[in-house]
């Protein structure tokens, strides 16, 4: 039995060697494989409430992985490891360890030096790591919860609710999602800002 997937705008193909990384042979469609991977993230969310963590362990190469595979691990053989394939999204894989770098350097000086309020910090963190795109999949929502984690822990400040709806169906919340998100790209913040405190 073979996983076939149907796409919605903004989410990022899998190439065949990736679907082959599915530990779970009886998942055959997309439901099926949104329904066991939030069982896997609301595990990894559990963890994260368990204890506050530092700034320096947030922005961190291994913690960043960490999460992805503790947010994914149930379901793929290559949860918390960077893509290997270049997509329709993200920086080219050769440059993936180099941009999260810079990007992690970036958000340690934005908090160091108050360069933004807060939830800005956590937003520009967030869209950075989506659009750099480290994994083949789950992007979106390892990015969202790295803000909330970031906004939780380093600012004391309530998680995001992303505009309370499940971002991974076609949804008008997705709609508004996706087009926050375009908005950012073109470095207008304020409604990304604005929709995850939604």
């Amino acid at each position: 039995m073979g996983l076939t997937l149907e796409y919605l705008e903004g989410q990022t193909p899998l190439e065949e060697d990736e679907k082959a990384g599915l530990k779970i042979r009886t998942i055959s469609t997309h439901r099926d494989l949104d329904e066991f991977e939030q069982k896997n993230i609301e595990r990894a969310i559990e963890w994260t409430l368990r204890k506050k963590i530092a700034a320096d362990k947030i922005l961190s190469e291994e913690f960043m992985m960490e999460v992805h595979r503790r947010m994914f691990g149930s379901v793929w053989s290559w949860a918390g490891k960077m893509r290997k394939t270049n997509k329709n999204i993200g920086v080219d894989k050769s440059i993936i360890s180099v941009e999260l770098r810079q990007l992690l350097d970036d958000c340690t000086y934005w908090i160091d030096h108050k360069t933004y309020q807060p939830d800005e910090i956590a937003i520009r963190f967030k869209h950075r790591l989506v659009t750099t795109h480290l994994f083949p999949n789950g992007n979106g929502r390892h990015s969202r919860l790295c803000a909330d984690i970031l906004i939780s822990n380093v600012f004391n400040l309530p998680v995001f609710t992303w505009g309370t709806s499940n971002l991974t169906t076609n949804t008008a919340s997705r709609k508004n999602y996706l087009d926050a998100i375009h908005q950012a790209d073109d470095g207008l913040y304020k409604p990304l800002i604005s929709f995850a405190r939604s």
